[in-house]
């Protein structure tokens, strides 16, 4: 007699596992690594970030937050204090404070100088926000901008000096290249004669911890041009900052 043993069905060869497709900040780096583009905290990645993708950088923050959380053992689930707060970080990391890395430059306005204004101008104190790149601790403080402007500059409304801060600053970095990146930006707008910038912040890594010192601040500048080859231009600056701190 024949029995079933005798004749074995086909033998099934294991599956391959089918492959997770990638995550929306791997496809975004895939982008950003085929470019040659480097993506450092500080940098700005908008233009390798396709429409809706924010939305869903978004969700994945909220994920990896919530993961966060779960290994420094909050019970978020049921803590009414810290449930929902996966996403709410995420919403202030994707849309608030390192909103400078994932959007463009805001529109500026700029105006030719009929006048052929050569003065100098002084623009500040202009309440600035960043983080720290090394602790994500909050950086806050206050940038003076001097421009001496010539024929040929674009002057650029007073207000847009302000959104141009905004967009430099919120990111994660350090002050002394924030200061240098904002520089740069608007030297390259407005192509003045010479450029002055003065930034002095209080930050968080070093109130709130490590050596906790309440009174911890840094000032640093930045010269460039006329302000840089004329003492007497660099120091009528320095003494209209003077008493101007509020």
């Amino acid at each position: 007699m024949l029995r079933t043993a005798d004749f074995p069905g086909p033998v099934f060869r294991d599956e391959a596992p089918a492959t997770a497709a990638p995550s929306v900040s791997e496809r975004i780096r895939a982008r950003l690594l085929q470019a040659g583009q480097r993506h450092h905290a500080n940098d700005n990645i908008s233009e390798w970030i396709r429409e809706g993708e924010l939305d869903e950088l978004q969700a994945e923050v909220r994920d990896r937050m919530q993961a966060v959380l779960d290994a420094l053992v909050i019970d978020a689930a049921n803590d009414h204090n810290t449930n929902g707060t996966a996403e709410r970080v995420a919403r202030m990391f994707v849309t608030e404070v390192f909103r400078g890395r994932y959007v463009p430059m805001p529109a500026v306005t700029e105006f030719p100088n009929t006048s052929r204004l050569n003065q100098l101008m002084v623009v500040g104190p202009i309440s600035v926000r960043s983080a720290c790149s090394h602790h994500l601790c909050p950086i806050m403080g206050k940038v003076w901008i001097g421009i001496l402007p010539n024929e040929h500059s674009n002057l650029i409304g007073l207000s847009k000096h302000a959104r141009i801060c905004d967009w430099i600053l919120s990111r994660p970095q350090i002050q002394e290249e924030a200061v240098m990146m904002l520089a740069d930006e608007l030297e390259r707008r407005v192509k003045p004669d010479g450029l002055a910038l003065v930034m002095s912040s209080d930050h968080f890594c070093m109130r709130w911890r490590g050596v906790k010192d309440p009174e911890a601040s840094m000032t640093n500048s930045v010269m460039r041009g006329a302000f840089l080859n004329d003492a007497a231009l660099r120091r009528e600056f320095l003494s209209l900052l003077s008493g101007r701190d509020d």
